[in-house]
């Protein structure tokens, strides 16, 4: 560790950026990125070495001593991988044992920690990771929405596949909640179809799932098709959508295009100073054409009045959203 007094600053990375390290410290909520991290981690250590031996710890049924032993080399030298999960749980005794190996980490050993944050429960470990020279830390935090697009467009380029932006966008749309199906979404359609993926091809290969999403619903308002919208949110509801999302996603929209609205120059140059893609803002402005300013803040007005009813404030969230969907289609919002 370091000297007292010294503040070590460990990198920061995410779980495509691992490599190996004596210590690595795998942090935060989403388990997908750091169920990745972790493979992508025994895989470079058995390209270094096939041998590796590879052992796993639950730091929240942890007994004294147990860390030491199985992280000290074998007979024959062979490199160790300890992987330790649960760290949010740690009983007093692992966080002594980790405590003490930090000190003096075994040459030939890669110890990773995971801990997902939700409590500071070993918050002691945590500091002392983090003041490890060579230790590394692997961000696995919840993407947000707009987090999304990079992240298929990276699973895209690790699959070598060339997409379009409409088909990131309805991959996005039809699996955001959930990254791990987002991901086995885009692994499956790369792997199954051939030439660049386009929104059609996803529109094809997804079809019930694509065409039920809350996004499908807000395009149908936006195109101004009030009974289409309204049997699109009826199948989307029908196979299990919830009303509290499909009002979200109308908010989400709608924010764009409030956005949009007030933005000026090329779509290049409002994607930038937004923090948007060129296609977003490309989008956003040609749905803008049916609308006005005072119908667009009415929508807005709209779909606020929606999210308070589909949160409890009126009896039937269904009928809360088909008004929000009927208002908004009619642009006959009050």
């Amino acid at each position: 560790m370091a000297a007292s007094g010294t503040k070590i600053a460990i990198p920061k990375i995410t779980w495509e950026q691992v490599s190996p390290a004596p210590v690595v410290l795998v942090f935060g909520k989403e388990s997908f990125l750091a169920d990745r991290a972790l493979q992508r981690l025994k895989s470079l250590l058995l390209l270094e070495d096939p041998e590796l031996e590879v052992s796993d710890v639950d730091a929240g049924a942890y007994t004294d001593g147990a860390l030491e032993m199985i992280a000290s080399p074998s007979l024959f030298d062979e490199p160790r991988l300890v992987r330790v999960e649960n760290g949010v749980k740690a009983t007093d005794a692992f966080i002594a044992d980790a405590l003490r190996y930090l000190q003096q980490p075994v040459d030939g050993t890669t110890l990773v920690i995971r801990h997902d944050g939700s409590t500071v429960r070993g918050k002691k470990l945590l500091d002392a990771i983090r003041a490890t020279p060579g230790a590394i830390e692997v961000l696995c935090q919840p993407l947000g929405r707009g987090d999304l697009v990079p992240f298929a467009r990276n699973e895209l380029r690790l699959l070598e596949r060339e997409a379009t932006p409409g088909a990131i966008a309805a991959l996005v749309d039809a699996f955001h909640s959930d990254i791990a199906e987002l991901a086995n979404a885009i692994r499956q359609v790369a792997l199954d179809t051939d030439g660049p993926v386009t929104e059609q091809v996803v529109r094809t290969y997804y079809s019930g799932r694509v065409e039920t999403t809350a996004f499908a619903v807000v395009d149908e308002v936006i195109a101004r098709d009030t009974a289409k919208a309204l049997v699109t949110l009826r199948h989307a509801i029908a196979t299990g959508a919830d009303p509290v999302p499909i009002v979200a996603a109308f908010a989400m929209r709608f924010r764009q295009l409030a956005k949009v609205s007030g933005a000026g120059g090329g779509d290049g140059q409002a994607a930038r100073q937004l923090g948007m893609q060129d296609w977003q803002v490309r989008n956003a402005r040609k749905d803008l054409r049916s609308f006005t300013d005072a119908t667009l803040c009415d929508a807005i007005e709209a779909i606020a009045h929606a999210d308070h009813a589909v949160k409890g404030a009126e009896r039937d969230p269904q009928h809360a959203v088909e008004r929000l969907v009927r208002q908004l289609a009619d642009r006959s919002v009050a």
